[in-house]
């Protein structure tokens, strides 16, 4: 497939337009014009560039790429090695962001939904998201569901009832949402990170905080968003995990 063929695709596929990120989304290192073979993952880190290279692919497809607004200009240090690598192996670097969470049907939240069984997932506006269970249940059962499905423990900052049914979510580092979760009236609210106010404002909010992890929350759609390249155009697609506690 041509590069330009599959840029054309995804910024209409997922509606990248419609989003003022911190990076740019789409193509952010050029390599070879033909891609057949990509490798998936959530970050752009040099662990992963080696492994797209030992791969012999032709591009790596990202949720956190480069050119961070916040980040400094220089190409200098790690950074410099990583576009370095991607050059000299002739490796396309494509990254989405905010497009990526948002999208209704291979996004973060989105997969996140499905992964734990929400029904009544009513779009909501930006990227925050709200569901139910099937019926109410456990906080504790609940717990268990999330943790085990991302295979990593969720920290719990309990607040809410013992019984749980309406979820409010947003992958990442969203935990300032919770606000916004309560608001709603959610039993539960879950992101990827913590902040040390968030322990107060989940008890005095009386709903329960789950930091389920930030890479952890953000496996599901850079994963799910490969395997529809591969199911749609017939690119040879692997996810690679580059394990994060985080």
């Amino acid at each position: 497939m041509l590069r330009q063929d599959l840029i054309a695709y995804l910024h209409d596929f997922l509606q990248v337009g419609d989003y003022k990120d911190y990076a740019p989304n789409g193509l952010q290192v050029e390599g070879k014009a033909e891609i057949k073979r990509i490798v998936t993952g959530v970050t752009a880190c040099q662990a992963l560039i080696d492994a797209a290279v030992a791969r012999n692919a032709d591009a790596i497809m990202v949720h956190h790429g480069y050119f961070w607004k916040s980040e400094p200009v220089e190409i200098v240090g790690f950074k410099q090695k990583r576009i370095k690598s991607l050059l000299v192996h002739d490796i396309n670097l494509l990254a989405y962001h905010l497009p990526l969470d948002g999208h209704p049907e291979l996004g973060n939240n989105a997969m996140l939904g499905k992964l734990w069984g929400l029904e009544d997932m009513t779009p909501q506006p930006g990227l925050l998201r709200l569901g139910k269970l099937p019926e109410a249940q456990p906080i504790e059962t609940f717990l268990a569901t999330v943790s085990a499905s991302l295979n990593r423990p969720a920290l719990h900052l309990p607040g809410g009832p013992e019984k749980v049914q309406t979820i409010a979510w947003c992958s990442g580092g969203a935990q300032g949402y919770i606000d916004q979760a309560i608001a709603w009236g959610a039993d539960v609210y879950i992101s990827g990170e913590v902040s040390e106010q968030t322990t107060h404002l989940a008890a005095e909010g009386a709903i329960h905080y789950l930091a389920a992890g930030h890479h952890a929350t953000e496996r599901v759609g850079i994963k799910a968003l490969g395997e529809h390249l591969a199911d749609t155009f017939g690119l040879e697609v692997e996810f690679v995990d580059i394990a994060n506690p985080v």
